[in-house]
C-alpha cells in the first residue's frame, strides 16, 4: 500500500524524492520519509503526516546530494508515528531501507537479532529487521547482504536500501510487491508504481518476484534469485503525464467521473468488429475446444473489482449459459473451493497488485485452472501470472474511490460474455447484436448523465442526504450489485453509514431502521422486477422513508411513487448497470464534499492494497 522512490543521478535530489512521493499519494499513507547519501553519511528526515509536513522539515536544507531514497508509509505494524515511519536504519546508521509489504516472521527475527545478534530496536515495524539482518551479512557489497537478508524473511517486500559506505548506489529486491525502475539518461530512478517516474523518464523496467537490482547514474543491473545477471525488456509508458494530474477539476475522482466515456470508448477499442456485429478479443488465447467444454467459472476479486464480479456473473450466466461464483479474495482459498476440470477463473484487481486476489490466482492455477486477470496496468503481478489477460485501458485511476476502473471493469466483463457466448453458441446473432450495438451506445449516454443539467440534480439532492448519517441502496436483480456499489462509495467518502439491500428483503429486517426522512436511494432499471421494486418501495413510504430514484426513462409510474427521480436514457436492461453506477458515484462525491470529508484520500483506506 505503501510508496517507494528512489533516486541516482547528477540532480539535487530532495526535489526529486518529495515530488515522486507526491505522485504516490493517492495509494494512501499516514508518514513519509526520505535518506539521503551526503559525505560519508546517511541524512534521514522523517514525519508523521503528509507529504507536506516533510517538505516543511527540509526547508532550507537543500545540498549537492544526488542519491536518495523516499517513503509514503500505511501503518500495518506499529502506529503512524515519526519514529516508525520509513527509512529506518541499522544500528550503525550507515544503512538505510524503505519497505513495502511485511515480513510475517519479524517477531521472530526481532527476537534474534535482539537476544543472539545484539541490535537495537528504535519502532514497533516489522521493517526495521530487514535493516538490521542487513547490517548484520553487510561485508562490503549490499546487495549481497540485502540477498542474504531477504533468504530469512518470509512475506512479501518491496525493497529499497543504501549505504553510506556504498555511494552512488541503491540496491533492491521484489517479492510481492511491484517495484519498477526507470531509465534516464545520467540518470536512474526506483518507485513503486508508474507516476512517480514519468516526470523523469518513459522507459522502464519491471522487476519480477525474486529479482534484485543495482541501481546507480551509470546504469542499472537485474540478477535473478540465484545472482545471475537478466536482461529485461523494456516497457514504454505511454500514459501522458497530464493524465496523472487534475486537469482542472477540484478533485481526482470528479476528474476520474468525467473521464469515464472516454475510459469505456478504450476499452471498446478495437475489441469489437462492427461489419460482422461480433466481438473480437483478439488477445486472448482460449481454444474453441476449452471453452466449449467449460462447465464453471469462478469471479474472485476484492471491494469495488467484486461488485462488478457480482454484476459479471449473472451476465456471463445469461449470455454463455455457464455456471458462475464470485468470490470474496480474501475468503476465496479460506473454504477450500472446489476447483475442478472444465473450469476457469477470472480475476479482477484494478492494480494488478492486490494481495489477496493475487493469493486467489496463485490457488487457481496450482489447481489447474486456466486464469483470466482483467486488470488496468500493463507489467502488473496479476498480468504477468495470469495465463491470459484483458486490460481495461482505463489510464491512471489517482483517488482511492474507483470509479472509472469500476466502469470498465464491468464492460470487459460484458465483452467476455459476450466472447463466450459466440463461441458457446449460447447467443442468438439477433441478441448478440443489439447488445454490442448497446455496448457502443455507453460512451454517448455517459457523457449524457455527465451533462451539466443533469449533475445539477445529483447535487441538490446531496444536500439532504449529507445531513444524515446513516442512508440506504435498494434494488433487485442486476440493481442489487449496483446498490452494494453504491454504497460502498458513499460511506468511503463522505463517512456516512450506508446500507445495501436486495429491496424484497426489507420486509425481513431492514425495515425496522427506516425512520421519518431517511434517505433511501432506490435502483428501478429492470423491467422483469419493475412492480415489485415499486412495491418494496412503497413499504418504505409507509414508514416515512425518502426515496430517491434512479431509474431509465420510460419508466414515469416511478416518479409518482418517489420524493424524487433521476432518469437514465433508455437502454437494454442487462446494460443499465453501467449507467446506473454513475449517478451513485456522483452523490458519493457531492455528499462528501457537503459534508468538507476527504475525497481522494479518504481516511484509513489505501488505493492499492498490497498486504492481506
Amino acid at each position: 500500500m505503501c510508496g517507494i522512490v528512489g533516486y541516482a543521478g547528477s540532480k539535487e535530489v530532495n526535489a526529486i524524492l518529495i515530488d515522486g512521493l507526491k505522485k504516490l499519494e493517492y495509494r494512501g499513507y499516514d508518514s513519509a520519509g526520505i535518506a539521503l547519501q551526503h559525505d560519508g553519511k546517511l541524512l534521514i528526515s522523517k514525519a508523521a503526516g503528509s507529504v507536506a509536513d516533510l517538505e516543511k522539515t527540509l526547508t532550507g536544507q537543500e545540498n549537492a546530494v544526488t542519491v536518495g531514497i523516499g517513503h509514503t508509509r500505511w501503518a500495518t505494524h506499529g502506529r503512524p508515528t515519526d519514529e516508525n515511519a520509513h527509512p529506518h536504519s541499522s544500528c550503525c546508521e550507515e544503512i538505510a531501507i524503505v519497505h513495502n509489504g511485511i515480513i510475517e516472521n519479524h517477531s521472530a527475527l526481532r527476537q534474534w537479532l535482539t537476544e543472539e545478534a545484539g541490535h537495537t530496536f528504535r519502532s514497533e515495524t516489522d521493517t526495521e529487521v530487514l535493516a538490521h539482518l542487513i547490517e548484520d551479512y553487510y561485508d562490503g557489497d549490499l546487495l549481497e547482504a540485502m540477498r542474504k537478508a531477504v533468504s530469512r524473511a518470509e512475506g512479501s517486500y518491496a525493497l529499497v536500501a543504501i549505504s553510506s559506505r556504498e555511494p552512488g548506489r541503491l540496491v533492491c529486491a521484489r517479492q510481492d510487491s511491484p517495484l519498477i525502475v526507470g531509465l534516464g539518461d545520467g540518470e536512474n530512478l526506483i518507485a513503486s508504481d508508474i507516476p512517480a517516474l514519468l516526470a523523469h523518464t518513459r522507459s522502464t523496467k519491471v522487476l519480477e518476484d525474486g529479482e534484485f537490482a543495482s541501481i546507480s547514474a551509470d546504469g542499472v543491473e537485474i540478477f535473478d534469485a540465484d545472482g545471475k545477471p537478466v536482461d529485461k525488456e523494456i516497457l514504454e509508458i505511454t500514459w501522458d503525464i497530464e493524465a496523472a494530474e487534475k486537469g482542472g477539476y477540484d478533485h481526482f475522482m470528479l476528474k476520474e467521473i468525467m473521464e469515464q466515456p472516454a475510459a469505456v470508448r478504450e476499452t471498446l477499442r478495437q475489441r469489437i468488429d462492427s461489419v460482422n456485429g461480433k466481438v473480437t478479443l483478439s488477445e486472448l488465447g482460449f481454444t474453441a475446444e476449452e471453452l466449449n467444454r467449460l462447465e464453471k467459472i469462478h469471479i474472485i476479486a476484492c471491494g469495488t473489482a467484486y461488485h462488478a464480479g457480482l454484476l459479471g456473473k449473472a451476465v456471463i450466466e445469461k449470455i454463455a449459459n455457464v455456471s458462475v461464483e464470485a468470490d470474496v479474495a480474501s475468503e476465496f482459498r479460506y473454504r477450500d473451493p472446489l476447483l475442478l476440470e472444465n473450469q476457469i477463473a477470472i480475476v479482477i484487481s484494478q492494480s494488478g497488485e492486490t494481495a489477496d486476489t493475487l493469493a486467489a490466482l496463485r490457488l487457481a492455477r496450482q489447481k489447474g485452472l486456466k486464469v483470466l486477470a482483467i486488470t488496468n496496468v500493463v507489467g502488473s503481478s496479476v498480468s504477468r501470472e495470469a495465463d491470459e489477460v484483458l486490460y481495461t485501458w482505463a489510464g491512471p485511476e489517482i483517488a482511492v474511490a474507483s470509479t472509472k476502473a469500476y466502469l470498465t471493469q464491468l464492460v470487459s466483463l460484458y465483452l467476455v460474455a459476450l466472447y463466450l457466448g459466440e463461441a458457446r453458441g449460447s447467443i442468438d446473432a439477433e441478441t448478440s447484436a443489439g447488445l454490442i450495438s448497446g455496448l457502443k451506445s455507453l460512451p454517448a449516454h455517459l457523457k449524457t448523465i455527465l451533462s451539466e443539467d443533469s449533475v445539477v440534480k445529483l447535487r441538490d439532492y446531496c444536500d439532504h442526504l449529507s445531513k444524515w448519517d446513516s442512508a440506504f441502496f435498494v434494488g433487485r436483480n442486476l440493481d442489487y450489485p449496483v446498490a452494494m456499489e453504491g454504497a460502498l462509495k458513499l460511506k468511503e467518502i463522505s463517512y456516512i453509514h450506508a446500507e445495501a439491500y436486495a429491496a424484497g428483503e426489507l420486509k425481513h429486517g431492514p425495515l425496522a431502521l427506516i425512520v421519518e426522512g431517511i434517505p433511501v436511494i432506490a435502483l428501478v432499471t429492470q423491467k422483469a422486477v419493475f412492480d415489485k421494486t415499486l412495491s418494496n418501495i412503497q413499504e418504505v413510504n409507509a414508514r416515512g422513508g425518502a426515496v430517491f430514484a434512479i431509474t431509465q426513462e420510460g419508466f414515469e409510474e416511478v416518479a409518482r411513487q418517489v420524493e424524487s427521480v433521476f432518469y437514465l436514457p433508455a437502454i437494454d436492461d442487462l446494460l443499465a448497470p453501467v449507467l446506473s453506477a454513475v449517478p451513485t458515484q456522483l452523490i458519493a462525491y457531492y455528499a462528501a464534499l457537503a459534508r468538507n470529508s476527504s475525497v481522494d484520500k479518504p481516511r484509513n483506506l489505501a488505493k492499492s492494497v498490497t498486504v492481506e
